[in-house]
């Protein structure tokens, strides 16, 4: 609708000047509302109410007969739009006529974005912070597929450095080979702890592992061959989890696949004069960024992550030909890419393509503290996730006792994992987010489950329909005049507009902020306006079309943001 709205507009006063279409608070200041008059007299010095005046006019009368019930100028010189019944009748027979593909924009069409999250290191497991990195990262590549851009999902596993060394020491003294395989995760994590208590007292195991990651490097078949085995054991349990939360990846690159070609990374920042030698290693001035200088080679010889960033940089420009990559990283590696950025920069590689550093915040528990065990260590996703799962169980057999054992089972780990995901995605990303069990959970509140159940209570209507109520014609549309329909009606035709500014402001929270406005909004058309006990056929069949829509649009937007839209709950 703000689409029409702003043909009209265009056709009638032009756009030299540029404006938005804002949607009103309050419909009784309009449903639509656009600064087009202030953003003119600016270019031409005049009153904007004058032009305000003028410009409402011209639109009014540029407009199809049926399209304004009223428009009126406001101070200091907005322009408010109220639209007929039937402008949104019509506005809804074209959303129905879409299905499934309402919504959908092409603004990326022919461009690539490359989405790295998660990152996770390999022996360690994924904690709750890892979560809520892939949840972002994951609705994001949705939110990028659904406005048209070919999206590569990247895992740029940690899977290189002297932990490595320190790993196989650990292993060789104290390691089991049935115990990694059992539970290889939580096994490898001990080992790595064990070696870390031990050397608190022998001091010889830090050299031990230098020396046994220098081995890996250089490529001693041994050391390769278990950590080969470490990260293998580390991808089976990873994929588990995050089968298990429906994320998927493209791509699991890490940093050791980058290894072979720091020298020619290095030679190529030396040969453009980037480069200067520092106490022994090799550092790129970055003044002109405001920036502390980039070390590139360490004294002995080291590589950096820098470096190994710099080096996937160069292979994903030449790979993928990306428009856009998306670093999904916590706020603590702002200077890290800061610099990356920078030298990317000085090196003038892929140019129009845009680096965006995505920074979100911590995860806290209930009392406002980092969530931790009672050894100080983080909390791990599959803690989290179990706990939700518990209570979930315990709502989901309350909620609906006759569900059979298994569909009990898949309605309470989609709302799990939808309460998990909501809970990360519908605050500002970079804030930071409480978990707060009870609210997570509520059916009734700001929750992911708020939304299921909404979506569930729009599926229990429609299988209750009649077959013959529910396949007549759109045509019956032009009888809802009842004002909470044409609120439901309003709401469904934002949709669009709330997947592109998520997508332009990279904020999956804008997108639970307008599906939970939405699922509000079809709770008071359900309380007011009975679907099933209308006696009227044709007023029946045009709810049932309304709920079709709001369903379609529920289940879209849950899906993007990567949750489940059960049809029971």
């Amino acid at each position: 609708m703000r689409a029409k709205l702003k043909e009209i507009i265009e056709r009638a006063v032009g756009s030299e000047a540029g404006f938005d279409i804002m949607v009103s608070d309050h419909v009784e200041q309009g449903h639509y509302s656009t600064n087009l008059a202030m953003r003119h007299a600016k270019l031409i010095h005049q009153n904007p109410l004058d032009i305000a005046n003028d410009f409402a006019e011209r639109i009014k009368s540029s407009a199809p007969a049926d399209f304004f019930e009223k428009v009126e100028v406001a101070p200091p010189g907005f322009i408010n739009f109220w639209l007929t019944p039937s402008a949104w009748h019509g506005s809804l027979d074209d959303i129905l006529g879409q299905g499934n593909k309402y919504g959908v924009w092409n603004i990326g069409q022919n461009k690539t974005v490359i989405v790295e999250h998660s990152s996770l290191n390999i022996a360690k497991p994924i904690h709750v912070g890892h979560l809520r990195n892939a949840f972002t990262g994951d609705s994001l590549a949705n939110i990028y597929q659904a406005t048209g851009y070919k999206v590569v999902r990247w895992n740029y596993l940690g899977d290189w450095g002297t932990q490595f060394g320190k790993l196989i020491v650990a292993y060789r003294k104290w390691g089991d080979e049935a115990a990694v395989e059992k539970d290889p995760i939580p096994t490898l994590t001990a080992l790595y702890i064990r070696f870390h208590d031990e050397a608190k007292n022998n001091e010889s195991l830090e050299d031990e592992a230098r020396a046994e990651f220098r081995k890996l490097e250089q490529g001693d078949k041994e050391n390769r061959k278990l950590w080969g085995w470490f990260k293998k054991e580390s991808m089976r349990e990873f994929n588990r989890v995050y089968k298990t939360l429906g994320i998927d990846f493209d791509i699991d690159i890490g940093e050791n696949f980058f290894e072979k070609e720091l020298e020619r990374v290095i030679s190529e920042l030396t040969e453009k004069g980037l480069t200067k030698e520092s106490e022994g290693g090799l550092i790129i001035p970055l003044d002109k960024f405001n920036l502390p200088v980039a070390l590139v080679r360490k004294s002995d010889g080291g590589s950096l992550y820098l470096t190994r960033d710099l080096a996937n940089l160069e292979y994903r420009l030449k790979e993928y030909k990306p428009a856009k990559i998306l670093y999904v990283v916590g706020n603590e590696q702002s200077l890290h890419l800061s610099q990356v950025f920078a030298v990317f920069d000085l090196l003038g590689l892929g140019q129009g393509v845009e680096l965006l550093h995505v920074k979100y915040g911590m995860v806290l528990g209930e009392s406002g503290k980092k969530l931790s065990t009672r050894e100080g260590n983080v909390v791990s996703g599959e803690e989290v996730l179990q706990k939700a799962l518990g209570l979930a169980r315990g709502i989901v057999q309350d909620k609906n006792p006759g569900l059979s054992r298994q569909e009990k089972e898949d309605v309470a780990q989609a709302v799990a994992i939808g309460a998990l995901k909501y809970t990360n995605l519908k605050e500002n990303r970079n804030s930071d987010i409480i978990f707060d069990w009870q609210k997570m959970l509520d059916f009734s509140g700001d929750s992911g489950p708020y939304l299921q159940y909404t979506y569930a209570r729009l599926q229990s209507i429609k299988r209750k329909a009649r077959r013959v109520d529910y396949y007549w014609p759109r045509r019956q549309l032009h009888l809802l005049k009842d004002e909470k329909e044409l609120a439901l009606i309003r709401a469904i035709a934002e949709y669009p507009y709330a997947l592109l500014a998520a997508l332009e402001n990279t904020a999956p929270n804008l997108l639970c902020s307008y599906l939970y406005g939405l699922a509000n909004t079809t709770n008071s058309f359900y309380e007011a306006c009975p679907v099933m006990k209308e006696e009227d056929s044709n007023l029946r069949v045009a709810r049932l079309k309304l709920i079709d829509a709001t369903a379609q649009t529920l289940k879209s937007g849950l899906r993007i943001l990567g949750i489940k839209a059960p049809e029971r709950i």
